[in-house]
């Protein structure tokens, strides 16, 4: 009796120190043992398609989100994902956000974490304390965890942060605050421009996100972005209370209308059939129109990406309209018959969630997505 009890505490002591080691805070860091990938340029067309959303990076390497973890594999072009160039791992906080300036990966936790990594090598950079987060939302492919990290944003070497009553920014090369303050009231959405401004969209405030001091001489709120990353950031125009439209500070008249957008620096809109392109200020420079039905994804340099119905990928010349690439979102003679989902255009690649033509509202439905290889990855040229 004696023995069999002495057996079963012995037992009873392994198992927790087993349940400790496994259930335990913990991190793990694994940099990398390679050389940086060089960059490439690839013909346009499709590259890859792979179950989980990239976050490209410097060109050269692509960023996945987990629950617990954020990873890095290269090249960017690779048709599967490979074995993590990189990761960091903790445990048990989750991965809110994901953005990156540079080669400086941002991530942020559930805890209020900030910790900075070094794209190149998966070194840590640097880490701060920071407000708590929401817990990781990017279900299975991770898009909304890199492509539109909640309360995380990235303008002009400061990374802002928002919570729900603080408003914070850091210097993005050491981390060091560079101010912070009680989050004012309409600031439920945000965006940030390409001039490095931080405007709540319903107008609550407008920063300098270098020294956070406001921003004076904006149209009436509230505001509505335009020509944005998918994350909210790099915003090139907008329309204010009116419906007036503003393009890098200035009256531009031929945003006005409210089906266009801001792409490649120049104004897009189209009513179903045709797509046009004008200068901002409606007098001189591009004026030009595509025929065909498509759907206006964003701007790369000086082109203007379109999207089909059939899913497939046009761009055209910002200051011409001449097509310049055509390809269709698809490989070995695929079907293109989905719903596109949520995408990013960055480093010279389109990266899109490929979606069940009857997709249900809620993305963890078995149902939801095309495949198990979510998202289609495209080379710009």
């Amino acid at each position: 009796m004696l023995l069999r009890t002495l057996a079963a505490a012995v037992l009873l002591v392994a198992a927790g120190l087993i349940g400790w080691r496994v259930l335990a805070p913990a991190e793990v860091l694994a940099s990398a043992t390679t050389p940086y990938p060089p960059l490439t340029i690839r013909q346009a067309g499709v590259t890859s398609k792979i179950n989980v959303a990239p976050l490209v990076v410097d060109g050269r390497l692509r960023v996945y989100a987990a629950k617990h973890q954020v990873r890095a594999d290269g090249p960017v072009d690779a048709r599967t994902v490979y074995t993590a160039r990189w990761s960091f791992r903790r445990w048990p906080e989750q991965l809110s956000g994901v953005a990156a300036g540079g080669t400086t990966v941002v991530t942020r936790w559930s805890d209020g974490d900030l910790v900075a990594l070094d794209a190149r090598t998966g070194k840590i950079s640097w880490r701060a304390d920071g407000p708590e987060a929401p817990g990781y939302a990017g279900h299975r492919t991770g898009a909304a965890t890199v492509w539109d990290p909640p309360g995380l944003r990235i303008a002009g070497g400061t990374v802002v942060v928002t919570a729900d009553q603080e408003l914070m920014g850091y210097d993005l090369s050491t981390g060091t605050v560079r101010w912070r303050m009680t989050r004012p009231d309409g600031c439920a959405e945000s965006f940030t421009t390409a001039e490095g401004v931080y405007a709540c969209t319903g107008g609550g405030a407008v920063l300098d996100v270098v020294t956070g001091e406001p921003v004076t001489g904006w149209p009436a709120a509230p505001w509505t972005p335009l020509g944005c990353d998918s994350d909210g950031s790099g915003c090139a125009g907008l329309r204010d209370a009116a419906g007036h439209g503003w393009v890098h500070g200035k009256r531009a008249p031929a945003l006005d209308d409210p089906d266009a957008t801001v792409a490649a620096g120049v104004v897009v809109s189209s009513d179903g059939n045709v797509v046009t392109g004008r200068s901002p200020s409606g007098e001189g420079g591009a004026s030009w129109s595509w025929s065909g039905s498509a759907r206006v994804l964003g701007g790369y340099g000086a082109t203007v990406l379109l999207l089909t119905p059939e899913n497939t990928l046009i761009g055209v010349d910002a200051g011409t309209g001449v097509e310049t690439l055509r390809f269709a979102l698809g490989q070995g003679g695929e079907s293109t018959v989905w719903k596109p989902g949520a995408y990013r255009i960055a480093g010279g690649y389109l990266a899109m969630e490929r979606l069940s033509i009857d997709a249900p509202d809620d993305p963890e439905s078995p149902i939801y997505y095309l495949t198990l290889d979510t998202v289609i990855v495209a080379a710009l040229g």
